[in-house]
């Protein structure tokens, strides 16, 4: 068994190459920036391939180690989700990418997806719902799915798609809600503004998403569509002010400041059932 990980050095490549390394699994990763890769704090334990998605080498399986698994993580153009960009670059950059490892001989595939590709459907999300991309994003992701299930047919490769939902922890995006909730903490700041708070998430750790990564990687009895999530339907502000009473902070949540983004649901949260009968814990 041998893993490769792109976007390694990306939010939540770091944590899943973190948890690979501690089992003990031979990994190789790959990444644009050399430098990156270079102070990771896993560089000397793995195999490192340095790539850009724009310019791929010759006999790309080869280059990258010919690797028996790989866990996709890579995807330009976040954190937009309205962006075209990823219909016309990041889905057709990925397809041929995976295309090129499938041909090569890899036989697992592991590939996050995006709660998102819901769409705009409310209460507890469950893999057998339709998928109803309404974001640029969203429905680059679902058509990737959809050409890679097509593409394997008949080769005895195992294509695990992953829906992740919200994460969260050390390496997020700066522009993230809960990256500038500790910046204003950390500056002092006596108010913290937000939207009204009021609707509802399914948040995990990204740490814990890495290890559930991890453990599909090792599961190859599993293909199909599974949720990366907690189960628990939170509240923002609860979610925010929970984080500020568990770090003591004195910051006061100013809230309506922002509207409700009107590109995803307001109530929405993942069915972990599915999770749980793969025996994938968290």
């Amino acid at each position: 068994m041998k893993v490769l990980v792109t976007g390694a050095t990306g939010f939540l490549g770091n944590h899943v190459v973190s948890a690979l390394v501690r089992r003990g699994t031979p990994t190789v990763v790959t990444g644009r920036d050399v430098q990156k890769l270079r102070a990771a704090p896993w560089s000397d334990e793995v195999e490192c391939v340095p790539m850009d998605m724009e310019t791929l080498p010759d006999n790309l399986f080869a280059a990258l180690g010919s690797p028996t698994h790989c866990i996709h993580l890579a995807w330009p153009g976040l954190p937009n989700y309205r962006s075209d960009c990823h219909l016309q670059e990041s889905l057709p950059q990925s397809r041929e990418v995976l295309f090129r490892l499938i041909d090569g001989g890899l036989k697992h595939l592991l590939v996050t997806g995006t709660c998102l590709e819901y769409g705009m459907q409310e209460g507890e999300l469950a893999e057998e719902i339709e998928a109803k991309p309404s974001t640029p994003y969203a429905m680059a992701k679902d058509r990737l799915r959809q050409s890679l299930e097509q593409r394997i047919l008949g080769t005895g490769v195992c294509l695990q798609w992953s829906r992740l939902f919200y994460m969260y922890g050390p390496g997020q995006n700066p522009n993230s809600l809960f990256a500038q909730l500790q910046r204003a903490i950390a500056d002092g700041q006596k108010e913290f503004p937000m939207s009204g708070g009021e609707q509802v998430r399914d948040y995990l750790p990204v740490e814990e998403v890495a290890e559930i990564l991890a453990a599909l990687a090792h599961h190859s009895s599993f293909t199909g569509i599974v949720n990366i999530c907690s189960g628990k339907n939170v509240r923002l502000r609860e979610m925010v002010q929970g984080y500020i009473d568990k770090t003591q902070a004195s910051i006061k949540l100013k809230l309506g400041v922002y509207p409700y983004p009107e590109w995803e649901p307001f109530r929405f949260w993942g069915s972990t059932a599915k999770l749980a009968r793969l025996g994938v814990t968290r």
